[in-house]
């Protein structure tokens, strides 16, 4: 069995062996001459493949890494898949990209290959969200779509999301399919990058005014809108490509005091303000709540470069705090489900996001589905409810949110949209959105969750996620926290399993890497590794009820020491 050096010498000297700019000719060269093989190993042990989010990679030579020929390589492979599905049809695509480093020259390439292959293209003239692309193709009546992002990964990653014909992500067998046209590819010299221009047109205002419309026509309580239209709301686009259409919809809704933070509306991939452009991150929400401090705004919302994701800052007693993922779905499902008018209605969620929302869905009578991490499995549960019930809204507790059918993907956009109707409507009723997150616990019970992040980089990091996997695969933890673990559920295996009783009931979801432990007491542990960053992921959760705004205070702090109990045991395990 060869060793990942030996795999990846194989794979760099294949490369040398085609048609390359001399630049990357002679990195390539530079890295097999390194006497330490780790750069080399780190770029070449394996080909990029489509995850959760598409194809992602650190930007430089080496066929582990975003460059023009993996680029190249993933749309060729693409439009082999393409030709094929649809034949005796002209095949259309639409390219969209963030304000990432070389996202515009990624995007050109992707149009010039299609273009070579005789797909026709409709390329954005310049950067805009990742919303509008999946739009953008159910709009046009497209096969296809690719946006150029790597979301809210650090500055030196980008990355290649691809899209069907329903606007939504690709799912199996789809990415399955495609990248076996990939690899059936014969080199890099295989690559068609001789564009036909006259197949490449540059998509006019025409899409994002009826984006504009979709979401202001789902839009509730207008008339509180009016009144409140001079709500302060602090925006940030992050350096990235929010800032072209978030504003712009706040305004088209009535609002007149909209913030924007000055010092981070300017597109750049190198993100100069921010560690890194994830508004999941605290650092990355500092300009944004200081801006919210000096102003007395009622809410503060940033979006990530591509923005399909949004992070959300309200006032409380204390000041402003940030809401966390849950958090914000939640409150945003309170909002929307308790103005939902029509009948045979569904909401979705993922299986790692706040069951909040299902006991509050089922509190209100509206269903609500679990699915798989990532919306391109939402997207596919809405295909397949399509005809038989109404869509509300979808979401997930990394920041992504969906409200309405008319895109198959999370939407920061339309997301900033209902949460600043929501900061109107709760202050035309003299309430805060802090009051109204009490109060939804009040009502359908108080949850407190917390992610914890363990980055573990290259081949070695992927090795090591491996084993610990394995680790709670083969050695579940008796207990958590003072806790007994009494379930476990494993979507690899496909098996929820019953720790006490040892019943198995089959798992009906697609299988998946994903594990969950439930404790005696309600709490429940979702580990999974990441699968658009290097990293594995533990999602805690922890429950209990209050009956009254009064005893939130405390019960939070008992949520926390529960929280922190099984953070300390998981980690010492």
């Amino acid at each position: 069995m060869k060793t990942l050096h030996q795999q990846a010498t194989e794979r760099a000297r294949q490369w040398l062996a085609s048609p390359l700019d001399d630049t990357t000719r002679q990195d390539i060269q530079r890295l097999l001459a390194q006497p330490d093989p780790k750069e080399l190993i780190d770029r070449f042990y394996k080909e990029l493949e489509f995850g959760t989010g598409g194809l992602r990679g650190v930007m430089g030579t080496g066929s582990n890494c975003m460059n023009r020929y993996t680029v190249g390589m993933a749309t060729q492979g693409l439009a082999n898949y393409l030709v094929k599905s649809f034949p005796n049809q002209k095949v259309t695509v639409a390219i969209a990209h963030d304000s990432r480093n070389h996202s515009r020259t990624f995007a050109q390439i992707t149009a010039d290959v299609f273009s070579a292959n005789g797909i026709s293209v409709f390329l954005f003239p310049d950067l805009r969200p990742t919303p509008l692309l999946s739009f953008a193709i159910r709009y046009l009546g497209c096969q296809s779509g690719v946006v150029i992002t790597a979301s809210h990964n650090p500055k030196e990653y980008n990355g290649y999301k691809a899209y069907w014909n329903d606007g939504a992500q690709l799912v199996p067998p789809h990415d399955k399919n495609v990248m076996a046209e990939v690899n059936a590819i014969d080199g890099i010299g295989a690559i068609r990058f001789e564009a036909n221009a006259s197949l490449i047109t540059s998509i006019g205002r025409a899409v994002e005014e009826a984006y504009y419309r979709e979401v202001l026509a789902r839009i509730p309580q207008k008339e509180a809108i009016v009144r409140q239209a001079d709500v302060p709301l602090v925006y940030s686009s992050l350096h990235g490509a929010g800032i072209t259409m978030v504003p712009e919809c706040l305004t088209r809704m009535g609002f007149s005091n909209i913030i924007v933070v000055d010092e981070q509306r300017e597109p750049d991939g190198n993100f100069p303000t921010v560690e890194s452009p994830n508004p999941e991150e605290p650092s990355a929400m500092q300009m944004a709540m200081q801006k919210a401090e000096q102003t007395q705004a009622d809410l503060v919302m940033a979006t990530d470069p591509d923005t399909d994701r949004v992070g959300i800052g309200i006032r409380g007693p204390q000041g402003y705090f940030l809401l966390n993922g849950n958090q914000a779905f939640s409150l945003m499902m309170w909002f929307i489900l308790k103005n939902n008018r029509q009948p045979n209605s569904y909401i979705a969620k993922t299986i790692v996001t706040s069951e909040l929302v299902d006991d509050m869905a089922r509190d209100l009578k509206i269903t609500c589905f679990n699915t798989l991490t990532g919306f391109k499995y939402i997207a596919e549960l809405m295909n397949q409810m399509e005809g038989k019930a109404h869509f509300i809204a979808a979401g997930e507790e990394s920041y992504g949110y969906m409200v309405g059918d008319f895109i198959r993907d999370k939407d920061a956009v339309s997301a900033c949209a209902f949460f600043a109707a929501m900061a109107a409507a709760a202050k035309d009723a003299g309430q805060s959105l802090y009051d109204w997150l009490v109060q939804m616990y009040v009502d359908h019970g108080f949850y407190k969750e917390r992610l914890i992040n363990l980055v573990r980089k290259g081949a070695e990091g992927e090795q090591q996620i491996k084993a610990m996997m394995q680790r709670f695969r083969e050695k579940p933890p008796a207990e958590l926290g003072g806790k007994a673990v009494v379930r476990m559920l494993d979507y690899k295996t496909r098996l929820d399993r019953h720790l006490i009783s040892g019943q198995e009931v089959p798992i009906l979801l697609p299988a998946s890497d994903v594990i969950q432990f439930y404790l005696a007491d309600g709490s429940k542990i979702s580990v999974r590794p990441s699968g658009t960053e290097p990293k594995i992921k533990f999602y805690l959760s922890v429950k209990t009820r209050i009956r009254s705004a009064g005893e939130f205070a405390d019960a939070e702090n008992r949520l926390e020491a529960n929280l922190g109990a099984i953070e300390e045991a998981l980690f010492s395990l």
